[in-house]
């Protein structure tokens, strides 16, 4: 069952980048009204033979690999050390695969190792989740949901979102205490920070001032030059 939810949850986090990608750069007639091809959207023939030899490639795969033995393999081994009584079979999800070693990024040992394994998880659950939304919507809707999406566009309101959410959690923390719900407080490391960077626009400050000046100058300049350009296209047109 541990296999099963892994294998169900990396899928899902490819379906969940795939989907709107596939929405966005698909030519039309690969999708159904703009929307990715699926049970619920429907397929096209082209679209039905390639998802009938995905998942056969997917289900060969499981069938050749869902009693493997990886207790002897480097990562098998490394999943002995981490639990004293390990499943003879090993750990879920192991195909001692890790090219760019990213398994001991955050630590070799075995609390950290644990620690990547329920980043994968709760990814892969977030990730299922998010790809049945996506069916639902369009097959409630029947429209795609890349469609009027600010996440799929470009557009200047995400970025400001993120940068502020960023800035807000580099200074503040929310808090729920007995008396009170949703509590903004500074942290004591943003304190820090905001005390550092006071310091430093105190010890800048002459420097700021001439770099403003300049700015002022080269808006003065820019705006000249506008002005001539525009009397210019006037006189031309007249």
């Amino acid at each position: 069952m541990q296999e099963s939810e892994l294998r169900h949850g990396r899928l899902a986090m490819l379906a969940v980048v795939g989907w709107p990608i596939s929405e966005l750069v698909a030519p039309d007639w690969m999708l159904q009204d703009g929307r990715a091809p699926s049970v619920l959207n429907g397929v096209n023939p082209l679209s039905f033979i390639a998802i009938a030899l995905a998942l056969g490639g997917f289900g060969l795969f499981e069938y050749m690999t869902c009693f493997r033995a990886s207790a002897q393999t480097p990562f098998g081994k490394k999943h002995a050390e981490d639990m004293a009584a390990v499943w003879k079979y090993g750990v879920a999800g192991d195909y001692n695969w890790d090219p760019m070693n990213w398994y001991t990024s955050i630590g070799d040992d075995p609390v950290a190792r644990k620690g990547l394994r329920e980043v994968e998880i709760a990814h892969g659950r977030q990730a299922m989740l998010g790809i049945t939304a996506f069916a639902a919507w369009e097959a409630l809707t029947g429209h795609p949901i890349v469609e009027n999406s600010m996440f799929f566009h470009p557009n200047a309101l995400l970025p400001l979102l993120v940068a502020s959410y960023v800035g807000f959690n580099l200074f503040y923390e929310i808090k729920n205490t007995d008396q009170y719900v949703l509590q903004i407080e500074m942290t004591e490391e943003g304190k820090m920070k905001a005390e550092s960077i006071q310091k430093f626009m105190e010890q800048n400050e002459e420097t700021n001032q001439k770099i403003a000046e300049t700015a002022e100058k080269a808006f003065e300049v820019v705006k000249e030059y506008a002005e001539k350009a525009k009397k210019q296209i006037e006189e031309a047109n007249a």
